[in-house]
């Protein structure tokens, strides 16, 4: 392949968007060790210097993008919430913003191929690169795409999703399952690795240890439920740790949480992180993992075999965390807390731990059930994706 490469990787909003991103970066390096990657995401984007710190991203641009407003189960009423309105007429100004930035970009950068992976920022960049005939791949990780893909659908060269492409809507000669990119680092442990890896977290004393994300951005009520079980998970278990993934504007508000409902001692058993660049090593610390149903996760925890409870956000648009869900309860590989019976009782999730951490047998079953939809050449099979793309 003669001359420069250049590939550029859009999405974010959330750390479901941007860690499959740099999973296909590692890929792409290896693969085209000179070639450029560059990386685009939303301009504010609260998780946007991740991929900056990346070794595999070259260069990182950021533009406008707004954000259409609806949540799943709301229905005709979202029309008529009038600061929800206002905000959508407000986003609406930033995509053209973001159109007329991305434009500029693409004629100056000219990327032989562009993955797009979700998020709003896919809007502007992909409606820039039609309009210049930059060929561009869409990626899906959850069965129902999200709206930015659905939008630039009609211009893609091809659309890659997580699950049988026969679930898609989008045309089926164009459309290819690769699974969910997740990094390389998620693998199960042997029992040593385990071992070795709670050392190196400084959580060796503890027998057991319950690991909960709510993803890069966090999730108040789910921090909130975590919480509210800690003191009488200790006083079953004294000898177990709570590690929670809080969410980086979220962080200082659980930890003043924890200060004030637990006692000093008990206050050592509990940590409080609100962005991690080592994910893999706490979830694969962790007896039990307590997680939403985003794609990303699912996939990451699944290659890792571990046992998780997993509560679906409800109000994301589509309801794509709940189909998720369902599908993993279906396949006895997860235990499922709905949200609406976390919010009558904040101390639902105390039962599935329980029956988790009291049986280890029932907890390896559930993981290796888990492992079965794991797909470790994701991120492999979308790099030669984008590779095939790109010119001689």
């Amino acid at each position: 392949m003669a001359g420069r490469v250049r590939i550029m990787l859009v999405g974010g909003g959330s750390g479901g968007h941007i860690t499959p991103l740099l999973a296909v970066a590692h890929e792409l390096k290896k693969a085209r060790p000179k070639a450029e990657l560059v990386y685009v995401g939303q301009r504010g984007d609260g998780l946007g210097d991740i991929p900056s710190q990346d070794a595999n991203i070259d260069k990182s641009y950021f533009v406008r993008a707004g954000k259409f407003r609806r949540y799943h189960g709301e229905g005709i009423r979202q029309i008529f919430d009038l600061p929800t309105l206002l905000k959508n007429i407000r986003d609406a100004w930033f995509v053209i913003v973001g159109i007329c930035q991305s434009y500029k970009l693409l004629r100056n950068l000219r990327p032989d191929v562009i993955l797009m992976k979700g998020g709003f920022v896919g809007v502007p960049v992909g409606l820039a690169a039609a309009w210049l005939k930059i060929p561009y791949i869409t990626h899906d990780s959850d069965a129902i795409p999200g709206l930015a893909n659905r939008i630039i659908a009609r211009w893609a060269k091809m659309h890659a999703v997580a699950l049988p492409k026969e679930i898609y809507r989008y045309p089926q000669d164009k459309t290819v399952a690769v699974g969910v990119p997740i990094s390389h680092k998620f693998r199960p442990l042997t029992t040593t690795e385990t071992r070795t890896v709670r050392g190196k977290l400084g959580l060796s004393k503890f027998k057991h240890i319950v690991f909960m994300t709510g993803g890069g951005l966090g999730a108040r009520r789910l921090n909130n439920a975590v919480a509210a079980c800690v003191p009488k998970l200790l006083q079953k278990y004294p000898d177990l740790a709570v590690v929670q993934l809080a969410g980086r504007k979220l962080e200082a508000e659980l930890r003043v949480t924890y200060d004030t409902l637990l006692s000093k001692a008990d206050r050592g058993h509990v940590f409080v992180e609100g962005f991690i660049t080592n994910l893999h090593e706490y979830s694969g610390a962790a007896d039990v993992v307590i997680t939403r149903a985003g794609g990303t996760s699912i996939a990451e925890f699944a290659m890792q075999a571990k046992p998780c409870v997993v509560v679906p956000n409800p109000i994301l648009a589509g309801g794509h965390q709940l189909k998720n869900a369902k599908v993993l309860e279906e396949r006895h590989a997860v235990k499922v807390v709905s949200n609406a019976v976390l919010e009558e009782n904040a101390e639902a999730l105390l039962l599935p731990l329980f029956e988790l951490l009291d049986h280890p047998a029932e907890a390896q079953t559930l993981g290796e059930n888990f492992a079965k939809i794991a797909q470790p050449d994701a991120a492999h099979r979308l790099a030669v994706l984008l590779l095939e793309q790109v010119k001689d």
